[in-house]
This record gives structure tokens, C-alpha cells and sequence, in this order.
């Protein structure tokens, strides 16, 4: 059972559906500088994947495959048509997967710092550019990371980078047919920029950026600057997407315990949090 969290500062059906996708061993919880950005411009889910953070703990690693089916079976139970999908690290190797089997579901998709470069399929390798970009990192993620990843486990953390190794994903990048943003930051070591733009040259519709400054996590350390690149990305994408003003947006700083108290939703396995206090999912 996946759980999530959701944002939404006012009800209107006309606007985007966001779905933030964690990377490995992580939680949603350092997502939610984007979310928080986000939810001024549309409803914002943030689930955990199987495994991982609050969600159940299947007997053994999923696949990146199965992950993908895991968020396809999530998405169809909660009611959740045409999202943006927005995923960092191996969020977006698992958005990948799904893209390309299931293009029909989704509106578009935003890869941050996308795993596994081709030319660094090794584990030592990946752990090597992993400890490269912990200094480049805000201090405030060690924290969650370190959190995140007992909670995981190793063992589970290992084995599923080993099917992110071996998963083919420059085979499925051609069969995506959505619109796709591939962003990086600057700083990241784990997703180079030769591989993001051999990604986005694979993928028949799609573009990339880099965010100056910005290190691995660029949906934690430059929540702004993505919110910014990524709402750019989809009105110039001719979408009929509507989004709110610009100068609507509101990016506040909030710590997780910040947060409204969690509401659990209506046996979906999920978790709401309406940040005006009231009214959102789960409500009767």
C-alpha cells in the first residue's frame, strides 16, 4: 500500500495535477519544498513508493518496472488522471518506465537529476558520485536522508539500485510521447550533463535545463528555480493547462513540522494534508 501526502490551496478542477516521485531510499519528505511551491498552481500528490518512506514494505525490492506498476495501481485507486509527473533521481528512472508504457495516462513529465547514466552502470561508481554531491547539498537533507534510508533499509536500498543498473532506459526514453522537461543542477555529479542531454535527445519531445548552483537534489536545494523552469515549461508547451498568475506564487520555507496534522484519506492508503486547514481530502 502506497501512501501520500497532498497539497492544495483552493479547489478548481481546471487546474494541473502534480505528482513528485522520491528518489532512492528517500522519502517525499524532501520534496516538499517543490510541493509547497507547487501547490499554488494545482493539487499536489506526494506518495511514497513501495518500500519506501510510509508505504508498506514488500517482502523483497521491487523492480523499476514494478515500481512503475506500483505508481500506475496508486494513480488509478486515488482517481488521478493526466498528472505532470515530476521525479528526482530514480523517481524519474521510474517515471520513465511508466511514460513509455502508459503515455495515455500522463500530461507530461519533469526528470530532475535522472538515473542511471549509461556510462556509470556500476555500483562503486554510482556510491562514488553519490559522496561527490553530499557536500553540494543543503545541510537540512542530511538529516532526512540519513532518516530515510534506516527507515528503507540497505539491504532494500542496494538491491534496488542494482535493478536501476540493469534497467534499460535508453531503450523505453524513444517510446515516451508526452512532453518532457529534463532538468539537472549545475553542481549534480550523479546525473552529468552529457547524460541529460542524451536523455532529452532520445525523447521525441522533449528539452533540458540546467539550474545554476544547484546540486543533485534540485527539488530540495532550488525548489523555486524548478517551480519556475517548470511552470515555463508547460505554458510555452502549448498546454491547455491553465495556471495561476506568476506573481500568485507563494514559496514558503516550512519545516516538516510545520506541516497540518496528517488526515488519513478514504482507504486509498493515503495521507492528506490541506495546508488552508481545512477542507481538502478525506473531509466528510
Amino acid at each position: 500500500m502506497m501512501q501520500a501526502l497532498e497539497f492544495e490551496m483552493q479547489a478548481d478542477g481546471s487546474r494541473p495535477v502534480f505528482v513528485l516521485i522520491h528518489g532512492l531510499g528517500m522519502s517525499g519528505r524532501y520534496l516538499m519544498p517543490t510541493a509547497d511551491c507547487l501547490s499554488t498552481h494545482g493539487k499536489v500528490f506526494v506518495p511514497d513508493l513501495p518500500g519506501f518512506g510510509s508505504s508498506s514494505k514488500p517482502s523483497r525490492a521491487l523492480t523499476i518496472p514494478e515500481l512503475a506498476d506500483a505508481l500506475a495501481e496508486w494513480l488509478a485507486a486515488v482517481g488521478i488522471e493526466s498528472p505532470v509527473l515530476i521525479g528526482n533521481s530514480l523517481g524519474a528512472q521510474v517515471i520513465v518506465d511508466f511514460a513509455a508504457r502508459h503515455h495515455s495516462r500522463l500530461a507530461a513529465a519533469i526528470l530532475v537529476g535522472p538515473t542511471i547514466d549509461p556510462e556509470a552502470r556500476r555500483i562503486f561508481i554510482q556510491i562514488r558520485r553519490l559522496l561527490r554531491d553530499v557536500p553540494c547539498e543543503p545541510f537540512g537533507l542530511y538529516g532526512i536522508a540519513v532518516m530515510d534510508y534506516l527507515r528503507s533499509g540497505i539491504c532494500r536500498c542496494l538491491r534496488t539500485l542494482s535493478y536501476a543498473l540493469e534497467d534499460p532506459i535508453t531503450e523505453k526514453l524513444p517510446k515516451i510521447r508526452v512532453p518532457v522537461l529534463v532538468v539537472r543542477g549545475e553542481k549534480d555529479p550523479i546525473a552529468p550533463q552529457q547524460w541529460v542531454e542524451q536523455a532529452a535527445a532520445l525523447i521525441p519531445d522533449a528539452r533540458w535545463i540546467s539550474i545554476p548552483g544547484a546540486a543533485h537534489a534540485v527539488n530540495f536545494n532550488a525548489a523555486e528555480a524548478l517551480v519556475t523552469a517548470v511552470l515555463e515549461f508547460l505554458e510555452s508547451g502549448g498546454k491547455t493547462i491553465r495556471l495561476i498568475d506568476r506573481d500568485d506564487s507563494r514559496c514558503r520555507s516550512r519545516r516538516n513540522s510545520d506541516l497540518p496534522p496528517r488526515r488519513d484519506l478514504q482507504g486509498d492508503g493515503a495521507i492528506c494534508i490541506d495546508p488552508q486547514g481545512g477542507g481538502g481530502l478525506g473531509d466528510g
